[in-house]
C-alpha cells in the first residue's frame, strides 16, 4: 500500500508543477520593456513576437509593450536590471547594442549583461560586406590596397556601417582611407553611383535586396564579407574572403570575434536577475517554441520584411559569454569606432 502511495505521488508531482505554472500566468499581464520607439523596425520585431509567444505561455497571459527608448538601449536595460520586479512578469525586449555598451565600458551603463537571464533572439544572421564602385577600377583587394585616399561613406561616426567600413579598411591595410559620414542609408548608395564616394560597408541582405544588379550585373565590386555567424555562407557572397582571414595576430582575431559577437546578439530578450527558476523555465520553453513556430516566422516576415534567424536562449547566453573582453582589444575597437585616423598595425 505504501509503495502504491509513493508511486502515485511521484506521478502527480510533475502534473502538479505544470498546473502551478499554468495557474501562475492565468489571468496575469506580462510587460515587455521595449528599448525602442513605437512604430520603427525595432517595435515591429517585438510586435511580431507577441501573439505567438502568448500562445506558448501556459495560461495565455496578456502581453503589453512599454516603450523605454533612450541611450542606445541603456534606458530599458538599466530599468530591467535595477527596477523591474524579478517575478517573471517583466521581459526585456532589448537592443543588441547593450552588450557592446557594457563591454566597451561606455558611460551610463548601470546593468550587468552577464547577470541577465537570456530568452534568445529572433535575429542573428547579419552578414556585412564592403564594395566599391566599378569606375574606381579596384576589382581586387590588391588593387584596392594600391590606391590612396579611398572615400568610404557612412551614416554617422559610430554607426554600425561606419565601424564595419573602418574594420574592413584596417584589416585590408588601406592607404589613408577617408571616412565621410553624414548620409542616410539611401544617400550613401546614391553618392556611390554619382561618384562622390568610392566605397561603403553594408549589411549584405540590405544591399542585395535594394540593388540586386550591383552584384548580378557587376555594377559594384564586392571584396570581402564578415560572416555573422561565423561559418554561415551567404548564398550569393559566400565566395568572398572572410574578414578574419586578413587578421595578422591573436589581437586582431579577437577584434573580429568581438565585433561579430556584438552583431550576432540581434534584438535579445532577457529577464531580470533573480527571476524564479520555474518561471524562467516556463518562459524559456515558450520562447523556444515561438522561435520554431511557423506562425511567428510568417508574422516576422510580414511586419519586419526579413526572415527570422533565431538563437535559442542557451545559444544567446553562449555568444555573450564568449565575446572577448581583453582591454587592449576594447581600446582597438574604440579607436575604430571614433573619428581619428585608423591606428597603425
Amino acid at each position: 500500500m505504501l509503495k502504491k502511495l509513493i508511486l502515485l505521488v511521484l506521478i502527480l508531482l510533475p502534473l502538479s508543477s505544470a498546473v502551478a505554472q499554468s495557474n501562475f500566468y492565468q489571468g496575469k499581464t506580462i510587460t515587455m520593456i521595449a528599448s525602442t520607439a513605437p512604430g520603427g523596425t525595432g517595435d515591429l520585431r517585438v510586435k511580431s513576437m507577441v501573439p505567438t509567444l502568448r500562445k506558448h505561455i501556459p495560461g495565455n497571459p496578456t502581453i503589453i509593450i512599454e516603450y523605454m527608448d533612450g541611450g542606445g538601449g541603456r534606458k530599458g536595460a538599466n530599468y530591467l536590471f535595477r527596477n523591474a520586479k524579478p517575478d517573471g512578469l517583466t521581459i526585456g525586449a532589448l537592443s543588441g547594442g547593450i552588450v557592446g555598451l557594457q563591454i566597451m565600458r561606455e558611460s551610463g551603463v548601470m546593468y550587468d549583461v552577464d547577470k541577465f537571464i537570456q530568452l534568445g533572439t529572433p535575429e542573428s544572421t547579419n552578414h556585412y560586406t564592403i564594395y566599391t564602385r566599378k569606375e574606381l577600377g579596384a576589382n581586387s583587394i590588391d588593387k584596392l590596397r594600391a590606391l590612396s585616399g579611398v572615400r568610404i561613406g557612412a551614416q554617422s561616426v559610430g554607426h554600425v556601417s561606419y565601424i564595419a567600413g573602418r574594420l574592413f579598411s584596417y584589416l585590408f591595410g588601406l592607404k589613408q582611407p577617408q571616412f565621410i559620414a553624414g548620409y542616410t542609408a539611401a544617400e550613401v548608395d546614391a553618392a556611390l553611383v554619382r561618384g562622390e564616394l568610392d566605397a561603403r560597408a553594408n549589411n549584405a541582405a540590405s544591399v542585395l535586396r535594394r540593388n540586386p544588379d550591383w552584384l548580378d550585373k557587376g555594377v559594384m565590386d564586392f571584396h570581402a564579407i564578415m560572416e555573422i555567424p561565423k561559418g554561415d555562407k551567404h548564398a550569393k557572397l559566400g565566395h568572398l574572403p572572410e574578414i578574419e582571414s586578413f587578421a595578422r595576430n591573436d589581437r586582431e582575431k579577437k577584434l573580429v570575434a568581438m565585433w561579430r559577437g556584438f552583431r550576432l546578439v540581434g534584438s535579445p530578450y532577457m529577464l531580470p536577475p533573480g527571476t524564479p527558476k520555474d518561471r524562467v523555465e516556463v518562459l524559456q520553453d515558450a520562447f523556444r517554441k515561438t522561435y520554431r513556430d511557423a506562425e511567428f516566422h510568417k508574422e516576422f516576415v510580414k511586419l519586419v520584411g526579413d526572415e527570422a534567424e533565431p538563437l535559442m536562449p542557451e545559444e544567446l547566453a553562449k555568444v555573450i559569454r564568449e565575446i572577448p573582453r581583453d582591454a587592449e582589444v576594447v581600446e582597438l575597437l574604440k579607436s575604430l569606432a571614433g573619428a581619428r585616423p585608423l591606428p597603425s598595425r
